[in-house]
């Protein structure tokens, strides 16, 4: 039988590793980088997200592929760090991280959709499903040409993933993740019902 958790000692560790991974996932890579390259505001073109997916739309595709390094590696940072004290803070600081993404405090809680942010919690917790939720992704957006048609198919892909590797904590915190991706792309399934969705390539 498992030892039973100290509370009293185990929750200022959790809060501490939900608390630094948001931090971490709540740093607008994408926001800060368009105003040092001189764009001004990303909030003000396109989507008004701040991904990179929109900051694509600036017509600077390295500095969409910075930015989207930059939020994908956020996670993957936060996880890592978190994991030096055990699964456990692993996945709290993952999911603080995603949160942050989501909503960070320093922009009126309006961030991004996350999908960057929870590729990285993936390839900090569980690389192999993170790898298998890149070639997803790709093959998505290539037979189809929609980047959130591509997110929505890899990313509910990826508790079914954990669950066959058996990574069931894991995949616990990804269904939750999967969820908060679906609600963030509502209106872009909606628009991919009607036919309105912009495809990868166009504004």
């Amino acid at each position: 039988m498992p030892d039973p958790i100290d509370w009293g000692l185990a929750l200022p560790y959790y809060g501490a590793a939900l608390l630094v991974g948001y931090a971490l996932g709540s740093i607008p890579f994408g926001l800060l980088l368009t105003r040092i390259a001189g764009f001004g505001d990303v909030r003000a073109i396109g989507s008004g997200n701040i991904g990179a997916t929109n900051v694509l739309r600036t017509g600077n595709k390295g500095l969409a592929a910075l930015t989207l390094a930059a939020d994908l590696l956020k996670g993957t940072a936060a996880a890592l760090i978190g994991l030096q004290w055990g699964p456990d803070t692993g996945i709290l600081a993952g999911l603080g991280a995603f949160l942050g993404h989501l909503a960070p405090l320093w922009l009126k809680f309006r961030g991004g959709k996350g999908v960057a942010t929870y590729t990285g919690v993936l390839l900090g917790l569980y690389w192999p499903v993170a790898a298998a939720f890149c070639g997803l992704w790709l093959l998505i957006a290539a037979t189809s040409r929609y980047s959130s048609l591509a997110s929505l198919g890899a990313s509910a892909a990826t508790p079914l993933l954990l669950a066959y590797f058996g990574q069931w904590q894991i995949m616990e915190l990804f269904v939750l993740m999967t969820v908060l991706v679906y609600v963030r792309h509502w209106a872009n399934i909606s628009r991919l019902v009607r036919g309105e969705e912009s495809k990868i390539g166009t504004s």
